[in-house]
């Protein structure tokens, strides 16, 4: 007689869904996470996976919290900040949709807009620092980059406030307005510009472009970032996802570009490596103001503008524009001779306001040179985020 296999039933973990920016995530209080999740390592990973539902061989992610894009396909860990100075400890995972992976190797800045939130309405944050009615200003110790991040969180009678008229391209319905402020967004693994160029010959193999070399301006601010000029690999930079999304060749350059690049950067030895470190960096492509009708079919005007920005995260074209991308599009703008502020006019500025798919975003930034090298004490953007849904996660006892 067989024996009758034992399933065991699945387990509730206190989560909540948010909103943040444009893009969508499970956040969890580090200690309500079962015991050995609440450590980095093996366990940690396969309980994300498992809540957001990956790896999903079908790319929908059905199974699970997440949304099938790499702005949906996301997790966040929060807790009362082990440093000086700072409220609270924010780690970002963003979840591989197709493969067995949780990359912890950069920041999510988009979600930044809502840690604040989640640690006000979780209790992380000492109430002396909460007003009653203004503002409330949240310092975060953001531990995959150990970069400080300040969230300028509206409080409406001692709660978060959420409702509000700030309207962000890429977000469908208006909400509250939350300052970000990225402090010495300089990526900690390096110079900001990782070879000591503002522009460098990448070079690539011939079946990827016929060059066999590109033109890039590499960045570690906010996220390491490869900027290419569009005209190069013939776009206008005022492509929409399906114009590259559907485009395999397209994106198979991409991310030999993206490969590449990361050698060059210094974040891998070789481009082998590359398939586990999806999250960064990222490829954008930047090009002078032109005309065009964003993802929504709203009119953007070239002189309403300074340049054009297309980016792609985890090998997909974004939707709109990831926080922690547009904080290195605003540092490279601010520095004259980039392929950014080349794009934008090459003048000396403290914000820049560009184009994406969904629409535009300003960004703000000052740089200055120290030492012959390049400085940015801060960025600065408006995001918003909201509360969609509260409670437990559920996931089956054995998967971790």
């Amino acid at each position: 007689m067989t024996s009758k296999k034992v399933h065991l039933p699945q387990i509730k973990v206190p989560a909540t869904y948010m909103r943040g920016g444009t893009s969508k995530g499970v956040f969890f209080n580090l200690t309500d996470l079962p015991e050995s999740a609440q450590i980095a390592g093996s366990a940690r990973d396969a309980l994300l996976l498992r809540v957001i539902g990956s790896p999903d061989p079908y790319g929908k992610q059905t199974d699970g919290m997440g949304g099938a894009t790499s702005s949906t396909s996301k997790t966040v860990i929060v807790a009362k900040s082990t440093k000086a100075s700072h409220d609270v400890d924010y780690l970002f995972g963003q979840v591989a949709i197709d493969k067995p992976f949780v990359d912890w190797s950069g920041n999510c800045g988009n979600l930044s807009a809502a840690v604040g939130s989640f640690a006000i309405s979780s209790g992380l944050v000492d109430a002396s620092r909460i007003p009653d009615n203004g503002i409330a200003v949240i310092r975060i110790w953001q531990k995959n980059i150990s970069k400080t991040i300040i969230a300028h969180v509206p409080i409406t009678n001692g709660e978060v406030q959420e409702t509000g008229d700030f309207e962000l391209d890429g977000v469908t319905f208006p909400a509250a307005e939350v300052e970000v402020e990225f402090m010495d967004p300089a990526d900690g693994e390096g110079s900001m510009f990782p070879t000591g160029n503002l522009v460098d010959d990448l070079v690539l193999p011939i079946d990827v472009v016929a060059s066999g070399v590109l033109n890039v301006t590499m960045i570690n601010a906010g996220i390491p970032t490869v900027f290419v000029n569009a005209k190069d690999l013939g776009y206008t930079g005022a492509e929409l996802q399906e114009a590259i999304n559907g485009d395999e060749k397209a994106l198979t350059m991409f991310e030999s570009i993206r490969a590449h690049g990361a050698v060059m950067m210094g974040l891998i030895k070789h481009i082998d490596e590359a398939a586990g470190r999806q999250h960064t960096p990222k490829v954008a492509i930047v090009a002078e103001p032109v005309d065009y009708s964003s993802s929504s079919g709203k009119l953007i005007n070239k002189a309403d503008i300074d340049l054009n920005v297309r980016a792609l995260s985890m090998g997909k074209l974004h939707h709109a524009m990831m926080g922690t991308a547009a904080v290195a599009i605003g540092t490279a703008a601010a520095i004259p001779g980039t392929l950014v502020s080349l794009a934008a006019g090459n003048i000396e500025r403290e914000s820049v306001h560009f184009g994406h798919p969904s629409g535009t975003l300003r960004v703000g930034a000052q740089a200055s040179l120290v030492n012959s090298e390049w400085r940015v004490n801060k960025a600065v953007m408006s995001r918003s985020a909201r509360v969609l849904m509260e409670g437990w996660v559920r996931v089956p006892a054995d998967v971790f």
